[in-house]
């Protein structure tokens, strides 16, 4: 946020001709940095402005020495206050003190009600959108209606699995053992006894779990009521369910919090375009393009326990330090802190962040190499971020995921540079083919040595994300890069998105935006390149926050266009940079023709044509979940079979059994260990073409009870070549062209496996011992 402050430095009088001005050594004038001083005995013109006291040195400039006393009216007064005697004296200093007092007191009135007017707005835009978010969830679904089951079973695919550690740590006799609980975890990888919080990013489930305790033990304690529950009739011969509402209620405890969190994040969006911008009409264009843009800006609506929910309000958060730490000439240790401990939060939660972080160290290296902020600052963001991974490391129980990350890699590349190219790259200039040697050393250098520490740590896990990468340029495919690329949320971005934007007006005004920050940039580039002096350099546009959120967007737009799910970096940073059109930085040269209200409420009027229709499409969904075959199939489940029986099948349905039933399971939805993709591949294979005996002894070894069969993955196919007997096809050609097993086994499990449940969707087969 930009408030007016006072100047400490004021100009000198003007000199008379001939008379010298001084200055002590190490000072720099204060008109810019960066400018060599002047020769002594420099002559400086009459009404020239002359170096400011405090100035750049730390004791300011010197009066001429060859003159001991005063000239003028100034001297006259100090004659006329010294003849008043000692009470004269205190009068005056007395009234002088009271007139500075009064001017200070004024000015900080004046900031403290502008700094509360942006407050108060960005709390309104923060409930605003609590209040959106919180409404579309209980129209998609009616939860405050839905029984305990129900809410845990529209907890679908990884959602359901992240809840149920939130579950098993409420339920526990302590929070502790709730804790170790998780830590020694029996029923996520059957025999595997494996650590959640070092897998999973389950720091949110402990933080929201030990909140939940809290809450409920002091509500206890003071005999206050925590929910309401009462008997819901659902008709059509089903028998009623008991539902209850309030903040007692576990999962709504938890869906309360998130929201909540997400209506904190508004409000730093509107802060963060305030804050870029310089003015608050910039925060509310950033608010206003979010809420136009709403569906493509987010899914916490529709998707809560995600990871993303817990951890994009923190990169906002983020963002907006780094674009001050940017904007300041000093940094300070406060910032830095402030700098790492966002950094955490983002990362702690959310296991994908760190290329998210990537794509930020390598615009500020871009940034840096290309002159706009010089290496030292540099160096301190990168310290900010090498203690925040250090931390995130030690609090992940070593998870070694990070330490052999590209980020990882990226960082301690970036400081070599920085540390090597003055000694290697000896030149006073700043040359084009120094960038791109500089470029091509950080891009070589962080693949090299990413892989070398994987080599090193013997580390696979995220091996499957370079193979996602191959299928997007050259067509690679396996099964695990199609598992992923036949998901519409990781196939590329819609051809409709675009349009979506431009409709909303979005597109155009940030291309205007964009633009116009690349003219200046490449204006300022060509001249610094030239044979200018450095004092006419500085006087070029040089403002380095806003060329590292124009490259920043530039990398979510690839992000974005690659994997469709990251529109949910790309939208939002949209709308800040649709805040930039309030910039007096960028439109100084329009606002003198036009007022800025009037410029900003036009667009957006135009925006709300399409934005207004776009938020009416989300108010008038309206639903109620339901999902009776699975309901079925877990009652079945919870009464029909043992405690410890094991059990294998889609990755959504082992969520939702290991979340109501508490029954061990083989494999689940997070799918970014090694061990766990060839886990998963081994349970589909009920759906490849590979004779039964074989596949139900593979299923023995990992010592599978049960196992879901779902008829639907035998038969549906989201685009061509992404059934499940398809992708299998491309994993084992060996056996194409047989008839899928899943097909056999819908019609006859034996002799190798007995049906022991069937209904509409599920059939649950049994596999007996050999």
């Amino acid at each position: 946020m930009v408030v007016p402050t006072r100047g400490r430095n004021k100009e000198s009088p003007p000199l008379k001709p001939g008379q010298q001005q001084h200055q002590s050594p190490g000072a720099s004038p204060g008109s810019g940095r960066g400018r060599p001083p002047h020769s002594p005995g420099r002559q400086v013109p009459g009404g020239a402005r002359a170096m400011r006291k405090g100035g750049g040195g730390r004791r300011g400039a010197r009066s001429d020495p060859q003159r001991p006393c005063r000239e003028g009216p100034a001297a006259e007064g100090e004659r006329d206050v010294l003849g008043r005697g000692p009470l004269g004296l205190l009068r005056v200093c007395r009234d002088r003190l009271r007139v500075f007092v009064d001017d200070r007191k004024a000015f900080i009135v004046k900031a403290d009600s502008k700094i509360w007017l942006t407050f108060l707005l960005a709390v309104f835009a923060g409930v605003l959108h609590w209040c959106h978010i919180t409404t579309l969830f209980e129209n998609d679904r009616h939860f405050s209606h839905l029984s305990t089951l129900e809410r845990e079973m529209a907890f679908r695919t990884e959602m359901g699995l992240y809840y149920s550690y939130f579950k098993i740590i409420i339920e526990a006799p302590s929070f502790w053992n709730g804790v170790w609980a998780i830590m020694n975890d029996r029923l996520t990888e059957y025999p595997l006894v494996i650590n959640t919080l070092q897998r999973f990013n389950l720091y949110p489930e402990v933080v929201l779990a030990s909140w939940y305790r809290i809450y409920t033990a002091i509500m206890d304690f003071l005999g206050v009521p925590t929910k309401t529950c009462w008997t819901v009739n659902r008709g059509k011969g089903l028998s009623p369910v008991e539902s209850c509402e309030g903040l007692g209620d576990p999962a709504s405890f938890y869906v309360a919090v998130i929201f909540l969190l997400n209506g904190l994040m508004m409000s730093l969006f509107f802060i963060y375009g305030t804050y870029l911008s310089g003015s608050r009409l910039g925060g509310l264009v950033t608010v206003m393009c979010f809420f136009f843009n709403h569906g493509e800006c987010t899914r916490v609506m529709w998707t809560p326990p995600l990871r993303e929910s817990f951890s994009y309000p923190f990169l906002v958060l983020q963002m907006l330090l780094l674009t001050y730490i940017l904007r300041i000439p000093n940094i300070n240790t406060g910032s830095l802190i402030a700098l790492c401990v966002s950094n955490i939060f983002f990362m702690l939660p959310w296991q994908f962040a760190q290329f998210v972080l990537l794509t930020q160290i390598a615009s500020l290296f871009a940034v840096c190499i290309m002159g706009y902020i010089d290496s030292c600052k540099l160096q301190k963001i990168l310290s900010a971020h090498m203690v925040s991974l250090v931390v995130c490391f030690i609090l992940m129980f070593g998870n070694s995921m990070l330490l052999t990350s590209y980020y990882a890699a990226s960082l301690v590349v970036i400081w070599g540079i920085l540390e090597l190219s003055p000694k290697v790259l000896k030149s006073g200039r700043r040359e084009v083919y120094l960038w791109v040697i500089e470029g091509c050393a950080w891009l070589f250098g962080t693949v090299a040595l990413k892989y070398l520490t994987s080599l090193v740590f013997g580390i696979a896990d995220d091996a499957h994300i370079g193979n996602i990468l191959k299928s997007k340029f050259i067509g690679y495919k396996d099964f695990d890069t199609l598992m992923y690329t036949c998901a519409a949320e990781f196939d590329f971005m819609e051809k409709e998105t675009p349009v979506r934007y431009t409709k909303t007006l979005l597109l155009p005004v940030v291309l205007v935006v964009l633009g116009l920050i690349i003219k200046r940039a490449i204006k300022y580039l060509m001249w610094a390149l030239s044979q200018a002096g450095q004092n006419e350099r500085e006087e070029r546009f040089n403002h380095g926050e806003l060329v590292y959120h124009a490259l920043q967007l530039l990398a979510y737009s690839v992000l974005a266009i690659l994997i469709m799910r990251l529109k949910l970096f790309l939208t939002p940073h949209l709308c800040v940079m649709a805040s930039l059109v309030c910039s007096k930085q960028l439109f100084g040269w329009l606002f003198c023709k036009i007022q800025p209200k009037t410029l900003v409420f036009a667009i957006l009027a135009l925006m709300a044509i399409e934005g207004s229709a776009n938020l009416q499409t989300q108010w008038n969904i309206m639903g109620e979940f339901s999902n009776l075959p699975q309901e079925e199939l877990l009652e079945w489940i919870k009464v029909s079979t043992r405690q410890d029986a094991v059990f294998a099948g889609a990755m959504p349905t082992m969520a939702s059994v290991k979340l109501s039933t508490l029954r061990p399971i083989v494999n689940h939805p997070h799918y970014e260990d090694a061990g766990l993709r060839a886990r998963t591949k081994v349970v589909y294979s009920m759906y490849s073409r590979k004779p039964a005996k074989e596949v139900k002894r593979e299923l023995i070894k990992l010592g599978v009870n049960y196992y879901i069969l779902e008829e639907s993955l035998c038969v549906s196919r989201k685009k061509p070549g992404c059934s499940m007997p398809e992708i299998w096809d491309v994993e084992d050609p060996a056996n194409s062209g047989k008839i899928p097993l899943c097909t056999l086994m819908s019609k006859d499990s034996r002799p190798y496996f007995i049906t022991v449940f069937e209904n509409s969707n599920y059939r649950v087969l049994k596999i007996p011992k050999e």
